[in-house]
């Protein structure tokens, strides 16, 4: 619009040096004429469209010519007025964006960060972390963030889940459960195990086909001796609420100072990791050998825990077996020094480095 103003302008400027330089003669008769084109167009136009530009033009042209020559335009007075003063609105009002700034990406993305990694914060607690990483944030802008994150306030953020409790615990934890395997001749065995959460480190407990009172006391107590040579304190014990977990089986390790938690009834998911841990067993393994007997249930289950623990990578240990100390991947090695080891009869591969 300003464009086309100035540009409007500087042609009528130039119109009326011409004009000047004519006769007053001239003059008088080209003003009759545009005065009676005047009165033809208004026979005719019921109504003139004029751009913004032509408004603010006349507008100007309005404020220095006498009222009584304002009969000349082809709008009335109150509208040439009406133009005026939008010109002037316009000269002093700012355009503004509704509201405050919206925050950068990177700091909405970090306060849900620290929202989530501490549920027990609030808002001015994690206003003043953040004002110690250098970003300046109200504890209102906070909370309309972490609304559009659906992320309740601290009271209710901090309510602790069951996945927080095992995360926050899982170097103490055990999580013990049975799964059952079927013989060639349909004989049932039963297998109990442990897995250590914290290091997902399994032990086999026992093999049996009557998993009795006296035989799961007799595994409990073999069981924490296992434990204690390792240094192994389980603060914890997870297992569900199946009837062969008899009083004698938690009264063992009780007496060393485990809880025992039971898992809510019909919800194999509180038991997650066991439950993992049978899967694997069952897709790597059990699915592709007969079972003979009870006693080479035993082996093939004790060599796949051995295979698990000691060569089987694991995504939540960064794709460590669980008994591994490495930290780190290893150097590379040419091919020529890889050799693989077969277990279960060439069921599963193992490959390590060859000695020089």
């Amino acid at each position: 619009m300003m464009l086309s103003f100035l540009y409007l302008l500087a042609c009528r400027l130039m119109a009326l040096l011409t004009w000047r330089s004519r006769s007053q003669a001239a003059k008088e008769l080209e003003i009759l004429v545009l005065q009676h084109q005047v009165a033809v167009l208004r026979r005719q136009v019921k109504r003139v469209e004029y751009r913004p530009a032509d408004r603010a033009l006349l507008a100007l042209l309005s404020r220095a010519l006498p009222r009584s020559a304002w009969r000349s335009f082809l709008v009335t007075p109150e509208t040439l007025l009406r133009w005026h003063r939008a010109m002037v609105t316009r000269k002093w009002t700012q355009p503004r964006s509704p509201g405050r700034p919206p925050l950068p990406a990177g700091t909405v993305e970090l306060i849900v960060r620290l929202a989530r990694e501490n549920p027990r914060w609030g808002y001015q607690r994690l206003q003043g972390e953040l004002r110690k990483l250098g970003i300046a944030v109200s504890a209102t802008s906070i909370r309309a963030v972490l609304r559009r994150h659906h992320l309740p306030p601290a009271p209710r953020r901090a309510s602790a889940s069951w996945r927080a409790f095992l995360r926050a615990q899982a170097a103490g934890i055990l999580a013990t459960d049975f799964f059952t395997v079927e013989t060639v001749l349909l004989k049932t065995l039963y297998v109990l195990f442990v897995i250590e959460v914290g290091t997902r480190r399994v032990r086999l407990a026992g093999v049996t086909g009557h998993p009795s009172g006296p035989w799961m006391t007799q595994q409990a107590r073999e069981l924490s001796m296992s434990l204690a040579q390792d240094g192994r304190a389980p603060r914890f014990l997870i297992r569900d609420r199946d009837t062969k977990f008899v009083a004698g089986f938690d009264a063992v390790f009780t007496a060393d100072g485990t809880d025992i938690i039971r898992t809510p009834i019909a919800a194999p998911n509180a038991n997650a990791y066991a439950e993992r841990w049978v899967s694997s067993a069952r897709s790597e393994c059990l699915d592709w050998l007969l079972i003979r007997s009870e006693r080479h249930l035993v082996r093939v289950i004790a060599e796949y825990i051995e295979h698990y623990n000691h060569a089987r990578p694991h995504r939540s240990r960064d794709l460590r077996p669980p008994c591994s100390s490495l930290v780190g991947p290893p150097p590379p090695a040419a091919a020529q020094r890889i050799r693989r080891r077969d277990r279960l009869g060439g069921l599963i591969h193992e490959y390590e480095l060859a000695a020089a």
